[in-house]
């Protein structure tokens, strides 16, 4: 049994390392991430939220939840003392969200059937750019173990989304590089 169980975490941290070396653009390899957790996990549900300017976690993939529960409404930073603790940068569990204070939408999770929580932050070059939230249907820690594979698939997350950016910024330095050069024109004096 115990064997089964590491081959699921070596298969799901294979899974995810192809499919973020597969492209620039993150989006479908973190809804594979947050699948592939909840199927190596046996979890409810999981999800990643990306930190934007202005403090807001916005949600970029997500697995097991419903769209009701993906809008009931926006994750603040400075209303959710559990991301903060995250984006610190060390996991937090939550053995029961319907009770925990520093859960923001209890209710919510209730009716969504979620009841334990681990919430993991997302590192890209010593910056915290992120949250993965995985989510259980009864209470339960995550073990030592389980907190450490989703460590790693944060981890591999949040690099594809620091490369993918940094790519984004190459191609538009390159554009911008591309008209200044075309629309640059020598001084009539030098022409003749």
């Amino acid at each position: 049994m115990e064997d089964n169980r590491w081959r699921s975490y070596y298969q799901a941290l294979y899974q995810v390392a192809i499919a973020l070396g597969e492209s620039l653009e993150p989006e479908g390899a973190l809804q594979a991430l947050v699948q592939g957790v909840v199927k190596t996990l046996d979890l409810r549900a999981a999800s990643i939220r990306l930190l934007q300017d202005g403090g807001l976690l916005e949600p970029v993939a997500a697995h097991g939840l419903s769209p009701a529960y993906l809008q009931k409404g926006p994750v603040e930073l400075r209303k959710s003392p559990i991301d903060r603790e995250a984006l610190r940068g060390a996991p937090v569990q939550i053995a029961n969200v319907a009770t925990d204070p520093r859960f923001e939408y209890p209710h919510e999770a209730q009716r969504e059937g979620i009841v334990s929580a681990v919430f993991v932050p997302l590192i890209a070059r010593g910056d915290s750019i992120g949250v993965l939230r995985a989510y259980t249907a009864t209470q339960r820690p995550f073990t030592a173990d389980e907190i450490e594979l989703l460590t790693a698939l944060a981890n591999l997350g949040a690099l594809a989304i620091a490369n993918a950016r940094l790519y984004q910024l190459c191609v538009r330095d390159q554009k911008m590089t591309a008209e200044a050069l075309w629309n640059f024109r020598l001084p009539d004096d030098l022409v003749r």
